[in-house]
């Protein structure tokens, strides 16, 4: 297991502080920063604009308390309903101003990675509102929350920092939570990802077979997304790129500074588009000409080898008859390299209606 080091997370935040996002792109670090911030001014611009309000309509002498408590509160009020909406409430929502889910989620939301989140945002929101009332007027109470506040945060901004950096190193293509998907899959094999995604060994191969449109790669990136969440090193591919790596050294390039691993070092590798599918009946990638590849068409490459049998491995394939015949062959595949059957599953997305 790799795990993220102090230095690398420095070169990540000066990387992140210094240039500009212009001409250099935007990763989920900095985004995750800028968001911080942009949490930070809605406790600290509502804060001053209320007591603007309050001197004028009230005699109150602490104002400047007074309108961090009632931005806090405000917050407070807001950030439980956009928590507890989505987790209590399933009946579609007529208002233009509120959100209610029209359906069930096909996998259950992370609900306690998102309360800690949302305590994230709401430290952050109080700590802008308390940074205001510091500044229209020192009392000890404000420092005194406020310096309770920063302390408080400090575990939240490292754990999700940190965590960031897992996301944006496994390169997906893009971001998407599991239980953001929204298309058909069997309770049979929605059962097979939740024990993909908690099975704390490795060497667990998952095949995500469907027909075009089905969201294989929805649900494959999602899965990952939860894996990297979990703090394990994953890498985005496809089948194409995949192989033309498999006779290069296992260096990352310094060049690339969201790389921290290669797909060998990697505890989870998410392979997409395996191959075509549909009318395309000559695959270049089937099962033979892998097993070939994987073996650079020499004696057996113990290194490609043992790097597909030493992690978890989702694969994508388009299967447009939905049978085993596929999954069989892919299977054989896997034996031959050296993964163990029991270690091989697979789903079949069905159709959208």
């Amino acid at each position: 297991m790799i795990s993220i080091s102090t230095k690398q997370v420095l070169a990540q935040l000066k990387a992140d502080l210094i240039g500009k996002d212009s001409y250099r792109g935007v990763t989920l670090t900095y985004s995750w920063l800028a968001n911080q911030v942009g949490h930070f001014s809605l406790g600290f611009i509502p804060t001053l604009l209320t007591s603007v309000v309050l001197k004028k309509y009230t005699t109150s002498n602490n104002v400047a308390i007074w309108s961090a408590v009632i931005i806090s509160v405000t917050w407070l009020l807001f950030e439980t309903y956009n928590f507890l909406g989505p987790l209590l409430l399933k009946k579609k929502s007529k208002s233009k101003l509120l959100f209610i889910p029209g359906k069930i989620h096909s996998f259950n939301p992370p609900w306690t990675n998102i309360a800690f989140d949302t305590f994230t945002d709401l430290c952050f929101f109080w700590t802008g509102a308390f940074s205001a009332s510091l500044f229209l007027g020192y009392t000890n109470t404000a420092v005194y929350i406020l310096a309770a506040l920063l302390l408080i945060l400090i575990s939240p901004i490292r754990y999700w920092y940190i965590t960031k950096m897992y996301m944006q190193s496994a390169q997906y293509p893009f971001q998407f939570r599991l239980s953001q998907w929204e298309g058909n899959i069997n309770p049979s094999d929605k059962i097979i990802v939740d024990q993909f995604i908690n099975n704390n060994e490795i060497g667990n191969h998952l095949f995500v077979f469907g027909v075009k449109g089905s969201g294989k790669t929805n649900i494959s990136v999602g899965i990952g997304t939860e894996m990297a969440i979990k703090r394990n090193p994953c890498f985005y591919t496809t089948g194409i790129k995949l192989v033309s790596v498999f006779s290069e050294p296992d260096s990352v390039n310094p060049n690339f500074a969201t790389q921290l691993w290669t797909w060998r070092q990697s505890s989870l590798l998410v392979i997409d588009d395996m191959n075509v599918g549909g009318t395309i009946k000559n695959e270049m990638l089937n099962p033979d000409n892998f097993f070939k590849i994987v073996d650079a068409y020499s004696v057996i490459n113990t290194e490609n080898r043992n790097a597909l049998q030493n992690k978890n491995v989702i694969w994508v394939l388009s299967d447009e008859n939905l049978d085993t015949v596929l999954f069989d062959q892919w299977k054989s595949m896997l034996v031959n390299i050296g993964v163990p059957p029991k270690n091989i599953s697979s789903i079949n997305l069905l159709p959208t209606n």
